[in-house]
């Protein structure tokens, strides 16, 4: 690691939580492929299934409390490991249930506190205690691995789900997390901060003492983040983007079908979102690193995702379906590397794990897990989704102007 011109440690880390991140996300938003199937074959209403949807959500966002806080007091390889286990294990048990009750403890609570252990609080985090100065740029590489999965994955799931089933879907999807996860968790994600091995962030020279790459670190305390107005317009923003999101995530293949555009095509939107994604990751972890305040390129991310929902209003073809897509992942992009990049430029890096988990319990818990539910529910009452997609752009709207009242950083905040 401290060799002279060698490759810093910091981007091994950026690989691994890309592929990491790959395969978690791309297995996970491939759910939408599975809604109508599963809807045909048993009888279970939009509501049903999109509960579970919501339900694997509310437990990813539990979930990233604990592993948040763990990860800012151990090295995230064990972490992940676990998480990729648990989720395999639930993926492969999908293709034996038979009720309701079962695909909300399974789908619902397994795979979703499983998730959280190798999701984007712990990758991210952990990507985020190796750099500063490229900070941005360094998340955004990572969390492209998200629009990478979710490209390849949905589109493939989709044909084994069309030519072999969806009990089929589900368990390639699961031996798929098992393998990639726990492999890469072993191999690259060991290490716990560069502090620990004599050198300072982005790769510079430390004068720091190197410790144990076992030893504990030390968590800072969080409390003070939790009383500071910058945390909680966040938490509102982030809320109302991942409501839209996930919203737009679970229903939009159903949408499609339902709007007769080809059961495969309908699949690839997804990818498509994820193809849009890689560009918005990339660019807007860019973009932060390069002007005074971040706050502007989340607002202009939130900006993307309420352009794509006003195409998805007028969508009735496959053509404007994959406007729809590119614009709406573009802007959907910034999110997983916007949140950790504000979290370090606000509160600092030293809380950065447990300040991302409790985060992500409002965003992913609260706002990801209303927005299928809900979906599913406006869609049973009313015939249509189009008062779901009307209402993700009035939030998105919304974000837009919150994250704008945003604070700057306190340079000496006095924690």
């Amino acid at each position: 690691m401290k060799r002279e011109g060698g490759l810093y440690w910091g981007w091994y880390v950026v690989m691994g939580a890309f592929l990491i991140l790959g395969i978690n996300y791309g297995a996970r938003y491939c759910f939408g492929v599975f809604v109508k199937p599963m809807a045909l074959e048993y009888g279970w209403s939009r509501s049903v299934i999109s509960l579970g949807a919501s339900l694997m959500i509310l437990a990813y966002g539990i979930g990233g409390i604990l592993s948040g806080r763990l990860l800012d007091r151990m090295a995230p390889k064990w972490l992940m490991t676990l998480g990729a286990l648990v989720v395999s294990a639930g993926f492969i048990a999908m293709g034996y249930i038979r009720a309701p009750w079962q695909f909300y403890l399974v789908y619902g609570l397994i795979c979703g506190g499983g998730a959280a252990f190798f999701g984007v609080v712990v990758n991210s985090s952990y990507v985020g205690k190796w750099f500063v100065k490229r900070r941005g740029m360094a998340i955004g590489i990572a969390t492209i691995g998200i629009g990478i999965g979710t490209m390849l994955l949905a589109p493939l799931s989709g044909y084994i789900v069309k030519v072999y089933g969806w009990r089929m879907g589900f368990s390639f999807l699961g031996l798929l997390i098992l393998v990639i996860g726990v492999l890469l968790s072993q191999g690259l994600m060991g290490k716990t901060k560069p502090e620990d091995y004599g050198l300072a962030p982005d790769g510079d020279r430390s004068g720091a003492p190197p410790v144990s790459a076992g030893a504990t670190v030390n968590a800072a305390p969080v409390g003070w983040v939790l009383k500071d107005s910058r945390f909680w317009i966040l938490a509102a923003c982030y809320s109302l983007a991942v409501m839209a999101e996930m919203s737009a995530f679970v229903h939009q293949v159903a949408y499609a079908r339902d709007n007769h555009i080809e059961e495969v095509v309908a699949a690839a939107s997804l990818g498509f979102i994820g193809i849009g994604s890689i560009g918005g990751r990339f660019f807007f972890g860019w973009l932060s690193d390069h002007i005074p305040d971040a706050k502007y390129s989340a607002s202009l991310g939130f900006i993307f995702m309420a352009a794509g929902m006003i195409v998805l209003l007028q969508t009735t073809s496959a053509t404007l379906l994959m406007v729809y897509a590119l614009l709406f992942g573009f802007g959907y992009g910034s999110i997983a590397t916007m949140m950790p990049y504000l979290l370090a430029d606000r509160f600092g890096r030293q809380v950065l794990g447990t300040a991302y988990g409790i985060l992500t319990f409002f965003v992913a818990g609260i706002g990801g897990s209303i927005g299928p539910v809900l979906g599913g529910f406006l869609y049973d009452r009313l015939g249509s989704y189009t008062y779901a997609w009307q209402l993700n752009l009035a939030v998105l709207i919304l974000a837009v102007f919150l994250i704008l009242a945003m604070k700057p950083r306190i340079e000496n905040p006095g924690h």
